[in-house]
């Protein structure tokens, strides 16, 4: 399963970067998230940084744990999870283009389980969902950076 979104923000790639990793005023600028709490600190994201984030996800509240894989100033940063069975990766991308920046998002689930095999079949029937929340994730912090802009 695979699911991809990008967006094209009116602020630097610096600003953009530093908003998008900045978990500890994530939940106040992200409305999907409910929660969000630092298991290996600093709230400044590295890799090796994990937390917990909390969210309603078809109607119910869901707690994943996801870590930071990798990151590379102004150009990605890789965050993954484990969860029911399923090995989940998200990337972002970062290109500057003039005086905005390209946002690309991908995000990709990988059955570990048989159980979870199957139940990849019915990801068919969230796909749609999914590509809403993550892209709704993304407008929330386009929608604070140029809201910001001076």
């Amino acid at each position: 399963m695979k699911v991809e979104a990008q967006t094209t923000i009116r602020a630097s790639i610096d600003d953009v970067f530093d908003v998008f990793t900045d978990l500890e005023h994530a939940k106040d600028r992200i409305q999907g998230i409910i929660d969000l709490e630092m298991i290996d600190p600093p709230a400044k994201m590295q890799v090796g940084t994990k937390w917990r984030e909390t969210r309603v996800v078809f109607g119910k509240e869901a707690d994943e744990t996801m870590w930071v894989t990798e990151l590379n100033r102004n150009r990605n940063y890789v965050v993954e999870a484990e969860s029911h069975g399923t090995r989940y990766r998200s990337e972002y991308t970062f290109q500057e283009q003039s005086d905005q920046t390209l946002v690309s998002m991908t995000f990709e689930g990988t059955p570990l389980t048989f159980g979870a095999r199957l139940g990849g079949i019915l990801f068919v029937f969230f796909k749609k969902s999914t590509e809403r929340l993550l892209t709704q994730d993304m407008q929330d912090l386009k929608m604070y950076l140029e809201s910001s802009q001076k």
